[in-house]
This record gives structure tokens, sequence and C-alpha cells, in this order.
């Protein structure tokens, strides 16, 4: 999945859990911030955490892990970091106080509810296809985690790519220390 796919899957994922008014904005070329931002409307703080939490998970599924994130206690306003692009999920009062649809006005909105063209689903079956072989070798072979998108700019790659060596090595470093 390239990174546009990625944001538009994400965006579809905050839909899904019915946050309101969901906006993807292609900010490629014209913000140093990064390459997408999603915005979308939660109606309370549970929903907020429920939209969150859908997002992160089924982004890690795709081996892609959050850089950042702030709001953490937040009963309005969240955001997620994933290197090219941001989440900010708002309530209404935090969205009309802020106006994010504003500042980035400048940027191209997608729809992201638009299926994807056919050749696009023909990789992702191949890709589903493959994740399914992985899992069958996984169980005799450990998987390798972090595998950068060779679309994603070249730092997010570097970031991607020492974060999960990162976890890797403190998770098997916590294991060995236990088994001993």
């Amino acid at each position: 999945m390239n990174i546009k796919e990625l944001v538009c899957y994400a965006a579809r994922l905050a839909d899904e859990k019915k946050a309101e008014n969901v906006r993807l904005i292609d900010l490629c070329g014209m913000s140093s911030l990064c390459d997408y931002i999603i915005i979308a409307t939660a109606t309370s703080k549970p929903h907020l955490e429920a939209v969150e939490e859908e997002i992160s998970k089924k982004l890690k599924e795709e081996g892609f892990y959050k850089t950042n994130r702030d709001g953490r206690e937040s009963y309005q306003w969240r955001v997620s970091d994933y290197g090219a692009f941001l989440v900010h999920l708002m309530t209404q009062e935090a969205r009309d106080f802020y106006m994010l649809d504003k500042i980035f006005s400048f940027g191209k909105e997608i729809n992201f509810l638009k299926p994807a063209p056919k050749a696009a689903q023909k990789t992702a079956k191949k890709t589903a296809a493959k994740k399914a072989t992985a899992k069958k070798t996984a169980k005799k072979a450990p998987a390798k985690k972090g595998t950068a998108k060779k679309s994603a700019t070249k730092k997010t790659v570097k970031k991607i790519t020492k974060k999960t060596t990162a976890k890797t090595t403190k998770k098997t470093v916590k294991k060995t220390t236990k088994k001993k």
C-alpha cells in the first residue's frame, strides 16, 4: 500500500466508526509539516477514543505505526502523527474554534470514499495473498517488522525503521532476561 492509499484507508476507518465531516487534505509539496492531513469530528470523549483506537489498530496491522500522539487525556482534540500524515480527531466545538479546515484550505481535498482503481485492487489482492503466506511461514520463523514503504519519504523511512528496530530489540532483550 502506498502512502496515499494508506491515508485514504485511515480516513475510511474514521468514517466507518461514525466520525462526522471527515476530510482528507493533500498537502504534498505545500507543507513541511506532512503530506496529508485527516480532520474528523467525534461526538464525545469515548467516541474520540474509539475512532483513534480503530485507526491505530488497523494501521498497525498494515505495519504502519504512530511516531507521536498528543491529547491523550483531552476531551476535545487528539492528534496522531504517522510521519507522512496527521490525524486530527476533534469535537465540533474544537473544530469550530481552531478552524483547521480553513488553515489548510490551500491543500487539495481528496475523495477517500472513491473505490481504488482496478490495478490497485489487483495489487491489494496480491498483497493479501502474500500476507496469508507470510502468516503461515511466520510460525516457522519470526517475521521481520517495520519494513518501510517505497513511496514514503527517506526521512520517514529512517524514522520508522529505527523505531521498529528499537522496539523489536527491547522486546527481545526483555524476553531473554525473563527466560534467564
